[in-house]
């Protein structure tokens, strides 16, 4: 179960009580904008507390081979750790969009179970995982959640199909579905507050979404992170549709990750956050171009993440 991850501190978490219901007390004039047009906190590669040392490697591709060696394991499970806070920590602290990413593992004897993955399998399963953010969404049933299914692996069309229906009858109205034009307001009154985007070409279900852009530096360096934010937003955000702006280090595929192997990918985060948080703080969501939506991080619970970006919502409130 996702509940076993790490447990942190509500001294290290970001205003875990507080922003568990922030979009319920969002101003009057907010309610009645686009969700794309608030800033709304994410977290990147969202399960990836939940790593299981025990399964083989998932990815890179050159070390799954390697998957049988404990030490080559660990090495890929400090790199691919991005969260410390389980599901339900990152909702009662405000995230609302979570970037979960699917497989089936090969050989599983059951032919529809799944996990989430990143390096390697969850301990948990995607059935389980989605079944806690249904039981979150009935406590809270003003708060939006955008929840990003894609990295599809080891998935033929049987497999996607069941687990479209599964979501499909699990969500049931909360869904929103893909015509909707929605706000908080439209959300609150529909009864509708559920978002799912599956990036595959089965996400033309009724209540699929399609892929939501994922702007990312894909470097470990924050100043060239922000740099392509920067570019990306001015070139490639898309009108009137959500779009994410990844603050997440990536380490190189070549020899150059051989700089970063004394560290971890939480010590290099922690590192170089405040620097992205400067370039959050920065923002504003009312931009005629270039405007920021949903901004997701890694380890969301340090530096007062999730607070930064509901606070530039107020920039909204002097337009």
């Amino acid at each position: 179960m996702a509940e076993s991850g790490p447990v942190v501190s509500s001294e290290t978490l970001s205003g875990t009580t507080d922003h568990s219901d922030w979009m319920s007390k969002i101003p009057e004039k907010l309610q009645h904008f686009s969700l794309w047009k608030l800033a709304i906190p994410g977290s990147h590669d969202s399960m990836g507390y939940d790593l299981d040392m025990d399964s083989s490697i998932v990815e890179p591709d050159s070390l799954v081979h390697w998957s049988h060696l404990h030490w080559v394991r660990s090495l890929v499970r400090d790199w691919a750790t991005t969260q410390e806070v389980n599901i339900i920590q990152q909702l009662d602290a405000g995230v609302r969009y979570f970037d979960l990413r699917v497989a089936r593992k090969l050989n599983d004897t059951n032919p529809t179970r799944l996990y989430f993955y990143h390096g390697l399998y969850t301990h948990s399963d995607v059935e389980t995982v989605l079944g806690m953010f249904n039981d979150w969404a009935e406590r809270h049933p003003k708060e939006i959640l955008v929840l990003a299914l894609s990295h599809f692996k080891g998935m033929e069309e049987p497999i996607h199909i069941h687990l479209l229906n599964f979501i499909t009858t699990l969500f049931g109205a909360k869904l929103i579905r893909r015509e909707d034009h929605p706000t908080l307001q439209f959300c609150w009154e529909s009864g509708r507050h559920v978002l799912i985007s599956y990036d595959c070409p089965a996400n033309q279900y009724p209540g699929m979404w399609r892929k939501i852009p994922y702007f990312y530096g894909n470097t470990m360096e924050p100043s060239k992170v922000i740099t392509v934010l920067d570019e990306m937003l001015q070139t490639q955000r898309p009108p009137n549709y959500f779009c994410v702006c990844g603050l997440n280090l990536t380490l190189p595929e070549d020899f150059h990750a051989f700089k970063y192997l004394g560290k971890t990918l939480k010590s290099a985060t922690v590192q170089d956050l405040p620097t992205l948080l400067d370039w959050v703080k920065r923002q504003d969501p009312g931009a005629l171009n270039a405007c920021v939506n949903i901004i997701a991080t890694d380890f969301v619970n340090y530096l007062d993440f999730v607070s930064t970006v509901i606070k530039l919502n107020d920039k909204l409130m002097v337009e």
